[in-house]
């Protein structure tokens, strides 16, 4: 059974939550981030992107950087911006973007239900990636920002919290990118009780985005228990923060993909090699969106190509397979373009779909890179099958929206 544990959030209070509450850091690069918080030394960027505070040469991994993220955290505090509640609460956590809204429960999971497979992983982490959010917990102290995860619907913890739903709410204002989010406070034992009792029941809870928070979580929180002597199992470093969303209410978008070259080939050898496994037609500078699974959008040079992968290059009946993700590594990044590792390889870079194609043309029209491929989301089903099956994605696969905002609560591991 997976592990939901209320806790003591430190939250900004009520009229400085617009303020604080930010984008992921994983969202935005380093200029992004700067000017969105631009003119705001309330925004959470400050701490969980804190190079942001630093000269454009600033090395974004090195201690002073963590030890700022630190220092700007305690700040808030000092000054009465964010507060910790007295008692141990669940948050009831809704988002609204487009008149589409999905609710979830922030509490605490178990750093062992991530080692114990109760906590179902579907994609690789990337070991650097892994590591910069690891040392931001261990100098922090804390988990900055809550990881998103999913289970699947129960109907009476659905109608629980419906009608929690029905209370004040503590926070509810929409940032500036139009999304709407609204938190509700449960601190009652016997509401306490019954979320607890409900997630009981659930066999499995399933990453859903923050793969490398989720794991830096558990690892430093595995770090911390073998420092402590005296350790109990009940301190909270065995616990990190989640938002818990029933499967039902969310909905993933595409996750894109560019190169910066062709692997040494020429546009026609390129084109060549790729007419062996997709059948292709030029859209030419009309952008183009996959409308099904197994067909690809791809920008190279200032034109759209229609691929539609051909019988025999994918697998329908593997769960991995299947994925448009795998047909695009296994036909086209590792064969033609050299690309082994989607992990470590700094020759490709994936772009979120909320972002547009536009941003793929844009950074392969600027020269930064070569191709661009566009490709069909994955389902909550899917994820979830392969999660179940014990198998993994690549990395990169799925962006869900809207995003959970950074800086409405904060979990500390002591």
């Amino acid at each position: 059974m997976a592990i939901l544990k209320p806790f003591k959030a430190i939250r900004p209070i009520k009229d400085k939550a617009p303020l604080v509450a930010s984008k992921p850091y994983d969202v935005l690069n380093t200029k992004e981030a700067r000017i969105e918080s631009s003119g705001n030394d309330l925004s959470f960027l400050h701490i969980v992107k804190p190079e942001i505070d630093f000269p454009d040469e600033q090395d974004p991994y090195a201690q002073e950087v963590y030890i700022k993220g630190r220092d700007n955290f305690k700040a808030l505090c000092e000054n009465n911006i964010m507060v910790q509640d007295e008692t141990e609460c669940y948050y009831i956590y809704m988002l609204e973007k487009d008149k589409r809204q999905q609710t979830g429960i922030v509490g605490c999971a178990g750093i062992e239900d991530y080692f114990n497979d109760i906590i179902l992983k579907h994609e690789l982490t990337r070991p650097d990636k892994e590591e910069d959010r690891k040392n931001h917990v261990r100098v922090t102290n804390m988990n900055a920002e809550p990881v998103f995860f999913a289970f699947r619907s129960v109907k009476a913890l659905d109608k629980l919290v419906e009608e929690i739903k029905n209370n004040i709410p503590e926070y509810d204002f929409v940032a500036q990118d139009g999304v709407r989010h609204v938190v509700w406070k449960v601190c009652e034992k016997n509401l306490i009780n019954a979320i607890s009792d409900h997630f009981e029941k659930i066999d499995h809870t399933y990453v859903a985005d923050g793969h490398h928070r989720t794991a830096a979580a558990a690892l430093v929180g595995r770090e911390l228990k073998k420092k402590n002597r005296y350790h109990q199992g009940i301190e909270e470093y065995n616990y990190f923060m989640a938002v818990h969303f029933p499967d039902n209410q969310l909905q993933i978008i595409d996750y894109n993909r560019i190169v910066k070259d062709l692997n040494g080939l020429s546009r026609e050898t390129f084109l060549d090699l790729l007419g062996q496994s997709f059948e292709i037609k030029s859209n030419g500078p009309a952008q183009y969106k996959p409308q099904k699974l197994h067909e690809f959008g791809m920008f190279l040079e200032g034109n759209w190509f229609i691929l539609r992968a051909k019988e025999g290059t994918y697998e329908d009946q593997d769960p991995i397979g299947v994925l448009d993700v795998t047909i695009l590594s296994d036909q086209i990044l590792k064969p033609i373009l050299g690309i082994e590792d989607l992990r470590t390889d700094k020759r490709i870079d994936f772009v979120g779909g909320t972002r547009g194609l536009g941003e793929l043309e844009k950074r392969v029209n600027n020269g930064e890179m070569k191709v661009a491929f566009a490709l069909y989301p994955v389902t909550m089903d899917q994820l979830m099958d392969i999660a179940d099956s014990g198998k993994i994605m690549p990395p990169k696969v799925t962006w869900f929206e809207p995003k959970l905002a950074s800086g409405l609560f904060v979990h500390m591991l002591d």
